[in-house]
C-alpha cells in the first residue's frame, strides 16, 4: 500500500465521518457527501473503547471491511482507531491510517507496537492528546511513534477534562500555536468531542482554523438521533455541507484551503 501524509502546506485536511461504523448504508451516505465536497478522508470507529461495558463496542473486523470497501469505491482514504496491540496488523490490512485515542495516549506498549508496524511503510498516525495530559507529556509520548522511522505523525487536540461542565471537554485552542512553536508535527483539532453538541461545533471549528490548525476532525452521521454512539455531537449531512461552506471562507481568510 502506498501511504500519503495527512497534511500539505497551505491546506487544512478534513477528517470527517461517524463516531462508529454502523452499517454499509451509513458509510456509503457519508462517503458520497465527502466525495461530493471534494474531500479525501473518511473516518469511523470499528473498535470502540467505551467508558461503560454496556455501550456499543463497535463492529470489529466487519466494520473494517465496510470501511475498506466504501473507501475504495468512493476514492477516499480511511482512518480508524487502534485500541489493542493485537489489532495493529489487522487494521493495517484494511485502512490507510491509524488513530490512537485519548485513553491510549500513555499506553506505551501500544505506541511501540504501532511504531514498529509503521516504521518502514510510514502509514499515517493520528495521535490524540490524553484528556488530562500536559503538552510536554503529549509530545514526549509522540516520540514513541517516530522512534522506528515513521515521520508521518499528526497530533490531535481533542479537549481536556477540567472542572467546567458547560461543554463535554474544554478545548485547549492555545495548543495549536504552542505545538507549532515546539514541534514540527502538524496538529489536528477534533472539535466534536469538546463540543459535545452540534450547536457548538461550528464555532469551535472556526476558532481552530483561525488559530492555525493543519487539520479538522468533525463527526457526521446520516441520522444522529439514532447513532449508536455520540449522537448529540454528530452533524447531519446537510449541517456538514452548510458548515463546510462557512469553513472554506474562514480558511481562505488565513490563506488556506480545506481538502
Amino acid at each position: 500500500m502506498s501511504y500519503v501524509p495527512y497534511h500539505e502546506a497551505g491546506t487544512i485536511t478534513m477528517l470527517a465521518g461517524p463516531c462508529s461504523i454502523e452499517s454499509q448504508e451509513q458509510m456509503e451516505t457519508v462517503a458520497a457527501t465527502l466525495q461530493d465536497l471534494g474531500l479525501h478522508w473518511l473516518r469511523g470507529g470499528a473498535f470502540k473503547p467505551r467508558t461503560s461495558p454496556y455501550s456499543f463496542q463497535g463492529m470489529g473486523e466487519e466494520g473494517l471491511r465496510i470501511m475498506a470497501d466504501v473507501g475504495r469505491r468512493f476514492g477516499l482514504r480511511t482512518l480508524t482507531e487502534v485500541v489493542d496491540t493485537a489489532h495493529v496488523g489487522l487494521l493495517l490490512q484494511y485502512v490507510d491510517a491509524l488513530q490512537i485515542g485519548t485513553r491510549n495516549m500513555a499506553n506505551f506498549e501500544l505506541l511501540k507496537a504501532v511504531s514498529a508496524a509503521t516504521g518502514e511503510n510510514h502509514a499515517p498516525i493520528l495521535f490524540k492528546r490524553g484528556m488530562s495530559a500536559t503538552i510536554d507529556e503529549w509530545l514526549s509520548a509522540a516520540e514513541y511513534l517516530t522512534v522506528d522511522g515513521n515521520p508521518n505523525v499528526m497530533l490531535c487536540e481533542r479537549g481536556l477534562r477540567t472542572f467546567e461542565t458547560a461543554t463535554r471537554f474544554t478545548l485547549d485552542i492555545a495548543a495549536v500555536p504552542v505545538i507549532h512553536k515546539r514541534s514540527l508535527m502538524p496538529i489536528c483539532v477534533d472539535v466534536s468531542h469538546p463540543a459535545g453538541h452540534v450547536d457548538l461545533v461550528p464555532s469551535l471549528a472556526k476558532a481552530a482554523i483561525a488559530a492555525g490548525c493543519d487539520s479538522l476532525m468533525i463527526e457526521i452521521h446520516p441520522d444522529p438521533p439514532h447513532a449508536k454512539s455520540d449522537g448529540p455531537q454528530q452533524l447531519t449531512m446537510d449541517e456538514f455541507r452548510a458548515l463546510f461552506v462557512e469553513l472554506q471562507t474562514v480558511a481562505a481568510a488565513v490563506g488556506k484551503r480545506i481538502v
